[in-house]
């Protein structure tokens, strides 16, 4: 057996860390103490424990200001359902698996939420300026985020055909130049019904890097999440090309998304 499917199973043998999993499940993004208090659970077992689902990569750790946030990994999981559920049973699974989830986002309470982190070879200044001028948003996003970036203040995300059209209208929440920055983040559909989703970019420095953190929290469905996901990687992987190479990558990396989507679609609909 792989060795990493071996420390998933070790991983899973213990009661305590399966509960841990099972907070994690009902609300993701705890800390320790969290965590500990869900389950009366003394720190230091609470923390080894964390540390065994860590490195059975179940869990994975994101540090949020001065909190140590951990989120579930499901991806263990899934390649256990693999190797060892699916290709013994798997339409009737499927099918018990399609009812089981469509029952849970029903009764879902939490609003989902996406984290994203990435390594720059930037000053936190650099990357401050990349995420607050206008024309170097313009050349790595596609659109220019325009503002005072005043704690209260308006920004915008504008179109760069000259139309005057922002996609996006939010207000900026936060500004602790250049360690963290808030901006509510509307869809159109929050932007009618007034509850906007947010965006926190947390920039920490490690001697000739930083490393930026991107958490969009408060999303309105799982399918925004899902969208979110493969939008945010696209936008910040051109800010990381432009600000270590000088220039965006060679294509807009979000219509590699757009195409292969495309492209599975088709395939879907021919078979």
């Amino acid at each position: 057996m792989p060795e990493d499917l071996s420390l998933v199973f070790k991983a899973l043998a213990d009661p305590s860390r399966r509960q841990l999993l099972d907070r994690l499940h009902e609300r993701n993004g705890q800390t320790l103490g969290q965590l500990c208090g869900s389950l009366a659970m003394a720190r230091q077992s609470a923390s080894q424990h964390l540390a065994a689902l860590e490195a059975a990569n179940l869990v994975s750790t994101v540090w949020h200001g001065r909190e140590k946030l951990h989120y579930l990994n499901p991806v263990p999981l899934h390649e256990v359902q693999e190797r060892w559920i699916d290709k013994f049973e798997t339409p009737r699974l499927r099918a018990l698996s399609a009812v089981r989830q469509s029952a849970e986002e029903q009764h879902m309470t939490t609003p989902p939420t996406y984290v994203y982190v990435t390594y720059i070879r930037a000053t936190p200044e650099q990357v401050w300026e990349a995420l607050t001028d206008a024309d170097v948003t313009a050349r790595f996003w596609g659109h220019r985020n325009v503002s005072d970036w005043q704690e209260g203040s308006t920004w915008q995300h504008l179109r760069t055909d000259g139309s005057g059209i922002a996609d996006v209208t939010g207000t900026v929440v936060e500004v602790e130049r250049p360690e963290r920055l808030v901006l509510t983040f509307p869809g159109s559909d929050e932007q009618r019904d007034g509850r906007p989703s947010q965006v926190t970019f947390t920039i920490e420095a490690h001697q000739d890097i930083v490393r930026l953190t991107v958490r969009h929290e408060d999303l309105p469905t799982e399918a925004d999440r899902e969208a979110i996901a493969a939008g945010w990687p696209a936008v910040l992987a051109n800010l990381k090309s432009l600000l270590e190479t000088g220039d965006v990558l060679p294509q807009a990396p979000w219509e590699m998304h757009a195409d292969l989507r495309d492209a599975q679609t088709a395939r879907n609909t021919s078979s």
